[in-house]
């Protein structure tokens, strides 16, 4: 049974999570390029963004100088950007039978605003199973690294740090320790990938994934 239910889609919504330099957003790039290629109908959008609006909050909520902003704040801010991302987006695809790749996703909410700012699960679970017709991915990747490396990585990019990537090592870990304890509550739905080994053959264990799941759905897509 897929995950998205109660609402009748018949896509298939595939999500990207992680710490920030997990390397999601380059292997979701990567795979949308070549689901493409091979002529799937695929749609790649990320979170918070994926909208006009959403984009516009994502900018908001990411700017490094908005120190001031409190963690309910934040968690409105992005909930307000899925929200309309859900309704403008991902719904019409799925009852297109699109495959969506969303990088993020309600799995980001409870891992950054209920681990990293510690926004009591009791509050955030509540909203999203409320708003947003309790759709979840149907498959989840989870890129994992220890945090002094991926920020290593964060460390090597261009351009300033956004909010979220210039916290500190302590955050981090926190954010990881809950995309785990994610993982525990729901493995079914997830594929735990270590991504701090060689790209191409972090990239090749998505792939397989991905191939074993199209399997399972060839007569849906």
């Amino acid at each position: 049974m897929k995950h998205h239910t109660p609402v009748e889609e018949k896509g298939l919504f595939i999500t990207f999570e992680g710490i920030e330099g997990s390397g999601k957003s380059r292997h979701i790039k990567q795979l949308f390029e070549e689901l493409e290629k091979e002529g799937y109908p695929v749609i790649l959008t990320r979170e918070p963004g994926g909208t006009r609006i959403g984009e516009k909050l994502r900018n908001l909520v990411l700017e490094p100088d908005h120190k001031e902003i409190d963690p309910t704040t934040e968690l409105l801010l992005y909930l307000a950007a899925r929200s309309q991302h859900l309704h403008e987006l991902i719904l019409p695809a799925l009852r297109k039978n699109k495959i969506i790749l969303c990088d993020r996703f309600h799995d980001s909410t409870y891992a950054y605003q209920g681990g990293g700012r510690g926004i009591d699960f009791g509050l955030i679970d509540p909203i999203i199973q409320t708003l947003f017709h309790q759709i979840k991915p149907d498959l989840t990747f989870l890129l994992d690294l220890p945090p002094n490396q991926a920020l290593e990585r964060v460390r090597e990019r261009t351009g300033r740090l956004n909010r979220i990537d210039a916290e500190n090592i302590a955050f981090h870990e926190t954010v990881r320790s809950k995309y785990l304890m994610l993982v525990n509550k729901e493995p079914e739905r997830f594929r735990v990938v270590n991504s701090s080994g060689e790209y191409a053959e972090v990239h090749q264990e998505i792939r397989k994934e991905i191939a074993l799941l199209f399997r399972h759905f060839r007569h849906e897509i």
